[in-house]
């Protein structure tokens, strides 16, 4: 027969025969054995059919079977080389610490990364809810002459801004007390009562609630109410029936909430199961308004942010006949640089949670900081991150070319600190979108830089 490579470089002639060595591990793992018959093993299992090589001296055969047999037997239990065997098994504490490290360094660096891609998630929500906001103002739109919603009475300015005033105008003021129902409600939406009744829910208008008829409730008049300044129905005109039969139908729906808008997204998390289109109980749902605000500038006759003869780039509302009557999306006249509606307070690159100079724990508005970039919807129905240094930069740019004027309004009755300056963060300085000169025809960027 042809001879087998015998640990050996070329061919030599083989002969077979019996052997009293013991390859019991060998034969367990397939491995061809190489044997001789030997009176010096000591061994003797049984006799197994064995190739041998007969051209080296029997010493050199012993010597290179026993290297075969010492590489390929197993380590008896309890003797030194199965304990060697296994401590080649285990690692050493340096090792350990090795490993740990490359460990705690790996997840040091994946950790930012994962944050970012979660902050990016939620702002791209952000972008989302307002975009879908945005075709639902165009499809109010369509089907209302072009007109944006508004929860007024375009003659309000005749009654002194005064909803109280103007029902008792209209109807006699010696019926009955109806007479404060006859200018419509701002409905909320069909909603569950205490005790399982199905009705309608709303700021009805009475002098109470006069300050929510107001896109913004300016210091003073109308309504001279402490406390209430800054209010209005810009912080919740798309929530309301008149809009949301364009959306979701119903008031409190997350589409309404920016993701990152952390504080009211908690109090409300039990409200978004809860059936109706208003939710007035648990009370945390109510009023709960919403994360995007409109631009309160656009929502008044665009004369009452523009030049009134005199340099002042204000009018009061409740003094125009006019003055309420909300613009039609064709008087804009710088779509892409007029802020339709935004993140209202301060989500993006905020450094606390809350501001100090409210009450309870109220956060930081969007105006509050140079590093805020609110999420933003413009009324060409684009959406971006526009940053609050941007809108002064562009406010100056402004100021420098015209020599007089900016793009917000310093005359209006909250005066140079604008839209709650002094209770800002750091040295941001601006009230783009809120007080925006002439209004929705104006603009609150040039562009960027």
């Amino acid at each position: 027969m042809a001879c087998p490579k015998c640990l050996m470089a070329f061919p030599v002639p083989c002969i077979r025969t019996d052997s009293r060595y013991s390859f019991k591990h060998a034969a367990k793992r397939g491995v061809a054995s190489v044997g001789h018959t030997s009176s010096r093993s000591g061994q003797t299992p049984a006799v197994t059919s064995q190739v041998v090589c007969q051209s080296h001296p029997w010493w050199v055969r012993d010597w290179m079977i026993a290297s075969v047999n010492d590489t390929i037997r197993e380590p008896r239990k309890g003797s030194d080389d199965a304990m060697r065997t296994h401590l080649r098994h285990g690692f050493t504490i340096i090792e350990l610490l090795v490993v740990v490290s490359i460990i705690a360094l790996l997840v040091g660096m994946l950790l930012p990364a994962i944050g970012k891609a979660r902050d990016t998630a939620r702002v791209n929500v952000s972008k989302n809810n307002l975009r879908q906001l945005g075709v639902a103002h165009k499809t109010y739109a369509a089907d209302w002459s072009d007109r944006h919603v508004t929860y007024v009475r375009d003659n309000l300015g005749l009654y002194d801004g005064n909803v109280q005033t103007y029902n008792i105008a209209i109807y006699d003021e010696g019926s009955n007390d109806f007479r404060y129902f006859l200018h419509p409600g701002i409905i909320a939406g069909l909603g569950y009562t205490q005790d399982g009744r199905y009705v309608p829910w709303a700021y009805w208008s009475t002098q109470a609630n006069n300050v929510m008829y107001q896109a913004i409730n300016f210091p003073g008049p109308p309504n001279n109410s402490s406390g209430t300044d800054g209010w209005g129905w810009f912080r919740f005109g798309v929530q309301p029936k008149p809009f949301q039969d364009y959306m979701n139908g119903r008031y409190q729906d997350p589409i309404y909430f920016a993701p990152k808008d952390k504080m009211i997204l908690e109090q409300l998390e039990p409200c978004f199961e809860v059936p109706g289109e208003f939710v007035a109980y648990p009370a945390q749902c109510n009023p709960a308004w919403a994360s995007y605000v409109l631009s309160p500038a656009g929502l008044y006759s665009p004369r009452v942010f523009s030049d009134n003869g005199d340099g002042v780039y204000w009018s009061a509302p409740w003094e125009l006949p006019t003055g309420y009557k909300v613009p039609s999306f064709a008087q804009v006249k710088y779509p892409t640089l007029k802020t339709h509606m935004l993140e209202h307070h301060w989500l993006q690159n905020v450094k606390i949670p809350c501001n100090a100079s409210f009450t309870g724990c109220e956060p930081y508005y969007f105006n509050h900081s140079f590093q805020s970039q609110p999420v933003t919807l413009f009324y060409d129905g684009s959406v971006r991150l526009m940053g609050v240094l941007e809108a002064m930069s562009s406010d100056r740019r402004n100021l420098r070319q015209t020599g007089t004027v900016g793009l917000w309004s310093r005359d209006t009755p909250f005066g140079e600190d604008g839209y709650f300056i002094a209770d800002a963060y750091d040295f941001s300085e601006t009230s783009y979108h809120i007080l925006t000169i002439d209004g929705a025809r104006g603009r609150d960027t040039v562009g960027t830089e």
